[in-house]
């Protein structure tokens, strides 16, 4: 028995870093195992993973989501008022400053992303009392742990949020499997079994610790559609993980990867509900690793290029720096991440 929970969901390792622990998988991410990421890199070469933060553009892929909408910064009493793009060339006479300011409305899971462990919860029956309550990773709570905006606190992740991710500095060895090159832009539900033929076909190794990337071609559809998305066509195109194959659920489970991370919107399909490890679910894989595994998950980066870069030069592994925003208490946070090679 812990302060929050008296069972936990089956197959999950909560409490196994602490009955207060909030980084999940990131714990296994050793110094050592960042020393061995490290000597992945050869050329010194570096890759941004990152799409221009206003893509895919508008709100048709995901109606929730908009663009960052750019602003003016007003200075106070006193000084002159100064706009986005303008500047004010004399506040004192024979001042020869120039410059400018601005502030950003901006949605944290539009574009590049990480997902921490407050984006996803579920209804689970941790207090041993034979009902279901809503709990997140770890037993946190609604309400107490992830607040919403009514709360007299305001709303934010008090626990859970993506500060934790900054803090442990999200680094470390990438492992690239490239869906593109095999399925093209056909839309594939990649379960266990096509899983494992890709990783024989292109002699892929994934160790307890790794950060486990997909590249499906998403990124350059969305480049190519120039911030107007063919929301139809994206989300019928280009590969996916097989979230109700229970079997890629263990392989999860049993490969120790901290992170799942992908150019697509969601690493798997986000339309349509169905039975599968826990009950119903419309995002089983984000259910099993951002619930019950610890396991980050990663959207709409930005991998075509990397991709390339090391199918030229048959590698599959890289060191992966991804650190999100700091910022307390939000459940998603854009991202720049690094790779180098």
């Amino acid at each position: 028995m812990t302060k929050r929970w008296v069972t936990r969901p089956e197959g999950s390792n909560w409490g196994d870093w602490g009955e207060d622990d909030q980084r999940g998988r990131m714990n296994l991410v050793t110094p050592e195992r960042r020393l061995r990421a490290i000597e992945h890199v050869k050329e010194g070469l570096c890759f941004c993973l990152s799409m221009p933060l206003e893509l895919p553009g508008g709100n048709a892929v995901n109606p929730k989501r908009f663009p960052p909408k750019f602003g003016p910064v007003f200075h106070p009493p006193g000084s002159k008022t100064f706009y986005y793009n303008h500047i004010w060339d004399k506040v004192e006479p024979g001042c020869m400053d120039v410059s400018s300011d601005e502030c950003v409305t901006l949605y944290s899971q539009y574009s590049t992303q990480w997902d921490s462990f407050a984006h996803v919860g579920s209804l689970f029956d941790a207090d041993g009392d034979g009902t279901r309550e809503p709990v997140y990773y770890n037993g946190y709570r609604p309400d107490v742990d992830i607040r919403g905006p009514d709360d007299p606190a305001g709303m934010g992740a008090g626990k859970l949020g993506v500060e934790n991710m900054a803090l442990s500095c999200m680094q470390g060895r990438g492992v690239l499997v490239d869906f593109h090159r095999h399925f093209g832009d056909e839309r594939v539900a990649v379960n266990y079994d096509l899983l494992m033929d890709i990783f024989a076909k292109d002699d892929i190794r994934v160790e307890e610790g790794d950060f486990f990337v997909f590249h499906t071609g998403w990124d350059d559809m969305i480049l190519a559609m120039g911030g107007e998305p063919d929301a139809e066509k994206l989300h019928s195109s280009c590969a996916v993980l097989d979230g109700f194959d229970d079997r890629i659920l263990q392989w999860i489970s049993d490969s120790g990867v901290v992170a799942l991370i992908s150019d697509n919107m969601a690493v798997e399909d986000p339309k349509g509900y169905g039975e599968t490890e826990g009950g119903c679910s419309r995002l089983p894989i984000h259910r099993h690793c951002l619930f019950r595994l610890g396991v980050h998950l990663g959207e709409i980066w930005y991998l075509s290029e990397l991709a390339e870069a090391l199918y030229k030069r048959d590698r599959r592994h890289f060191l992966l720096t991804a650190p999100p925003l700091r910022l307390t208490g939000a459940v998603g946070s854009p991202a720049t991440p690094v790779a180098t090679i």
